[in-house]
């Protein structure tokens, strides 16, 4: 999500892990691979082409944000363009249920960025960033399970939800308690798929925590380059993760 209510390591490279097809499953489902199957890219030297408009209206995005423009739907077109870019992306060098179900979540998430351009539209948009998030859920899945992953997503969310809701007023609680939900399950099935889903997982609850506070909490410097700069690579890397195999591991 992004800071005009927009919702909510150092030398790895995502694409070093790319597998040699695209993983599709759902919830509850693991996908095995052969750990000798050849790289995807080798095969499809379009794909870089492919990503160059992502990059591009990121780009955009950037070099004309001024943070005093009021709401336009220009602004919310410059706006969602890089997401409705992955989508282009995925409909055209990725397949299979997996793909389809993260380019649905990305259609979610572009309605999200354009309603919360509005602040009159912000529970429109915490209502498609969550539906956006359940779809990333079942899209990972739920093997390999990894019970031990929500001790600490527990243990770093709760304290920093208790304190939101401290800041938030009577019609926001049940929206926003919804979404914190999906967006802690979101990390927990990212962070056990592994790869760049993982990254992209993490990436998104910074993107969003980040965004929370600043809108909710105190405001903080340079929160919207922050907010914007990671929610659009959590959303290139989630995408990536649609040329991996999940990793399969016993719990």
């Amino acid at each position: 999500m992004g800071p005009d209510f927009q919702g909510l390591g150092a030398g790895w490279d995502p694409l070093s892990k790319v597998g040699s097809g695209t993983s599709s499953h759902g919830l509850g489902t693991g996908l095995s691979s052969s750990d000798s199957a050849a790289p995807l890219f080798p095969k499809q030297p379009h794909l870089g082409r492919c990503l160059s408009p992502f990059f591009l209206t990121c780009t955009i995005y950037f070099l004309l944000w001024i943070p005093e423009d009021p709401p336009s739907w220009v602004g919310a077109l410059v706006k969602c363009l890089p997401v409705l870019c992955l989508v282009g992306f995925l409909r055209a060098c990725s397949g299979g249920a997996y793909s389809s179900l993260l380019q649905v979540a990305l259609l979610f998430s572009a309605f999200g960025d354009v309603s919360l351009i509005w602040p009159q539209a912000f529970l429109y948009g915490v209502a498609a960033f969550t539906k956006a998030q359940l779809l990333y859920v079942w899209a990972f899945g739920l093997r390999p399970l990894q019970l031990g992953l929500l001790l600490p997503i527990a243990l770093a969310s709760l304290p920093f939800y208790c304190l939101l809701l401290l800041h938030l007023t009577p019609n926001m609680v049940l929206p926003l308690t919804a979404y914190t939900l999906a967006l802690a399950t979101m990390l927990w099935r990212g962070l056990a798929r592994g790869g760049s889903a993982c990254w992209g997982a993490l990436l998104f609850t910074i993107s969003d925590t980040v965004l929370a506070c600043n809108i909710f909490i105190q405001p903080l410097p340079h929160a919207r380059l922050v907010v914007m700069a990671t929610y659009y690579t959590a959303q290139f890397l989630i995408s990536l993760s649609s040329f991996e195999s999940p990793r399969l591991k016993t719990n």
